[in-house]
């Protein structure tokens, strides 16, 4: 193991040292419910590694605080502190612009004249947007096939520089560069950088037909796998997949036909050529050409010949929250540094969550340690006393709705579909790393109250601990939490 990952261990074992610590000098109201300590013994975690705080909304008064003010990795919780931000500073209907550039001349064709070509270069700017997904990069260029371009004689020509990053190996986080979840941010962030293989299985052939999302040029991958008669279970492991070529995917294994149809998003394993590849093969399948290459530049001054829009900040804080998507958190708080100070640097971008956090939550120096955005790190800090606190201002707030309709709800949808604990009257954000478990967000009690909720665990057996989490939320719902705060049963 590297040096990087035993320095990042020693710093989240002194959080849970911190954490024991100051299990004295912050007293819990009480102590955790019965129900909670019964599962963390269960899953053989100390109590000491548990934080969480349970408050009425609208209330300064805690019912329940254990260690409240220790400051401990949240995981994807940190992605509360983007979003909310942004809907603040930006407002809820913001839109991303991906402006785009068609230089020189379209040949109308005649005589000996080719119709269609474009004497010149397709230019296209990123600008953070988190979701270039595949269908709107078809509409970009199905754009500039309705235009009349049949032909590119030039280059198209990626402006990236909107960010500026630090070179990242998707592997560096815990050596899982094919997982999406991996995916570095970029100014032009196109489909995650990711592909997705579709199978589709054929009994009366006897194999799953291959498909590929987005058709990606100069990438070979198998058409077809045979099928199996076994259960479904680890069907992936079952293909025995070998992405180690960028330009060759091979399926060695089988696909058992009990599975039906699904679909694998895979990471692509050459990040740097993912533009390249993606927007050749996405205009080679409309039956475009292109005489040059796809490369970096930089975007002209003049105004653009059109603009490709995103969806709603709102719309697009749903995917982040409900279900956690790491790179497009990430995107969002490079906006974040783009937008208010010219730049979408990682150093930009804590400036103006810490500057944020401070103007609405007061001074969280000692409360908050700021990394990506995402949560995809072992270095960020914050306190349950200070999600709390954000929770509070949130529902106080304008953008209270779109946040709250962000988070998962418990039972129904996103990260927390699984959630059996008052199904339907919770809208909670999940956080899940090796070592870390969590959720923050609101509670609807059966008489009408309403409590915000946080419960973090950070320990090495964390994952063994998720019941307690769950029966921290149940009791939250129930008659207990009714007495304790004097309300109807």
């Amino acid at each position: 193991m590297n040096a990087r990952f035993w320095r990042s261990l020693s710093r989240l074992s002194l959080g849970w040292v911190c954490a024991m610590s100051l299990c004295c000098a912050h007293a819990a109201k009480g102590s955790l419910p019965a129900e909670v300590e019964a599962a963390l013994q269960k899953g053989r975690v100390p109590k000491e590694a548990m934080v969480a705080l349970v408050q009425e909304v609208g209330s300064s008064q805690a019912v329940l605080s254990w260690q409240a003010q220790a400051p401990v990795n949240p995981a994807s919780l940190m992605k509360l502190f983007t979003t909310y931000a942004a809907l603040d500073l930006l407002g809820p209907a913001w839109n991303w612009a991906t402006p785009v550039w068609v230089q020189g001349t379209i040949q109308a064709g005649g005589g000996e004249t080719p119709q269609g070509v474009l004497n010149g270069n397709l230019v296209i700017k990123g600008q953070g947007d988190p979701k270039l997904v595949m269908e709107r990069l078809w509409l970009l260029m199905r754009r500039v096939h309705q235009m009349g371009v049949r032909e590119i004689r030039g280059d198209i020509v990626l402006d990236r520089g909107s960010f500026s990053l630090p070179s990242q190996n998707p592997a560096d986080f815990d050596s899982e560069p094919l997982r999406p979840y991996n995916v570095s941010p970029d100014a032009l962030l196109l489909n995650y950088k990711s592909v997705v293989l579709t199978f589709t299985p054929d009994p009366a052939r006897n194999l799953a037909a291959v498909s590929m999302d987005p058709p990606m040029a100069n990438l070979q991958a198998d058409v077809s796998v045979p099928l199996s008669n076994g259960p479904c279970g680890d069907w992936r492991a079952g293909l025995r997949a070998d992405f180690s070529n960028p330009q060759v995917v091979r399926l060695g294994g089988s696909y058992p036909v009990s599975c039906g149809e699904r679909g694998w998003p895979v990471a692509y394993g050459d990040p740097g050529s993912y533009n390249q590849r993606a927007l050749q093969g996405m205009w080679q399948s409309l039956g475009g050409q292109l005489s040059g290459k796809v490369r970096d530049g930089t975007a002209p001054s003049t105004p653009p010949t059109f603009e490709l829009v995103s969806p709603s900040l709102s719309e697009v804080i749903r995917d982040i929250n409900k279900f956690s998507n790491n790179v497009m958190a990430q995107q969002l708080f490079l906006t974040l540094g783009l937008r208010q100070r010219g730049l979408g640097t990682p150093e930009n971008a804590r400036e103006v969550l810490r500057q944020w956090a401070v103007d609405r939550l007061g001074d969280t120096q000692r409360e908050l340690v700021v990394d990506n955005g995402s949560g995809l790190s072992r270095d960020s800090r914050v306190t349950a006393q200070l999600l709390a606190r954000l929770l509070q201002s949130a529902w106080a707030s304008p953008v209270m709705p779109e946040l709250m309709s962000s988070l998962p709800v418990g039972g129904v949808d996103g990260t927390l579909k699984r959630l059996r604990a008052n199904q339907g009257r919770t809208h909670l954000k999940t956080g899940s790393l090796r070592d870390v478990v969590g959720v923050a967000g609101y509670v609807l009690h059966p008489d009408g109250r309403r409590y915000v909720l946080v419960a973090i665990i950070n320990h090495p057996d964390a994952n063994a601990a998720r019941p307690a989490l769950e029966a921290l939320v149940q009791w939250a719902g129930g008659p207990a939490l009714a007495h304790k705060t004097g309300g109807a049963n």
